[in-house]
């Protein structure tokens, strides 16, 4: 059985990036991009920062969270999705697992303001909601261990520097009460 690692943090954190590389070093792997199952909704699409998206936001996230959960029977799987700590319990409670390996990229803002104003053929360049999901992740109640602020390190690296404290469970995130430990 597979684990599942979620890379999370404010858009232009790097994510996808480093989401591709850390994916590309198992074998076998799957990506699973939690904006993919945002974009399943075709009508009725209410912006997921907003507070009336949040019947929404629950529906898509514990369907991603579904599918990865599932396809760890088979690989190690990546998830590369804004999942902010105030989501990570929904998450769990739907992959169907014991625990998951929570990664927070958290950049400087200023470097996640540049990355998204910069990004080209992006569906998303919301400046005020990037500076918005920034402030809720870095005032989120979570441990610190789970937060890399690295941000001139090459994409590889950062997944390198994961893969190895993924070994020694330093990443682990489990529900309280579910026997493992976060």
């Amino acid at each position: 059985m597979g684990e599942l690692v979620v890379v999370t943090g404010p858009p232009g954190a790097g994510k996808s990036s480093v989401s591709e590389h850390l994916a590309n070093g198992f074998n076998p792997s799957a990506l699973v991009a939690g904006d993919g199952f945002f974009a399943m909704i075709k009508q009725g699409y209410i912006l997921p920062w907003l507070p009336q998206a949040r019947r929404q936001n629950t529906v898509v996230i514990e369907s991603a969270a579904a599918a990865a959960g599932r396809l760890t029977d088979i690989c190690t799987v990546v998830y590369d999705g804004v999942l902010g700590p105030w989501f990570l319990p929904t998450f769990v409670r739907a992959t169907g697992l014991a625990s998951v390996h929570y990664v927070i990229l958290l950049p400087p803002l200023d470097v996640c303001l540049e990355r998204v104003q910069g990004r080209i053929g992006h569906g998303f360049s919301d400046l005020s909601a990037t500076r918005d999901l920034y402030e809720q992740f870095a005032n989120a109640p979570i441990d610190s261990k789970h937060v890399i602020t690295e941000s001139h390190d090459h994409p590889a690296q950062l997944a390198e520097l994961i893969t190895r404290r993924l070994e020694d469970g330093y990443y682990r995130y489990a529900l309280a009460g579910s026997g493992d430990f976060d």
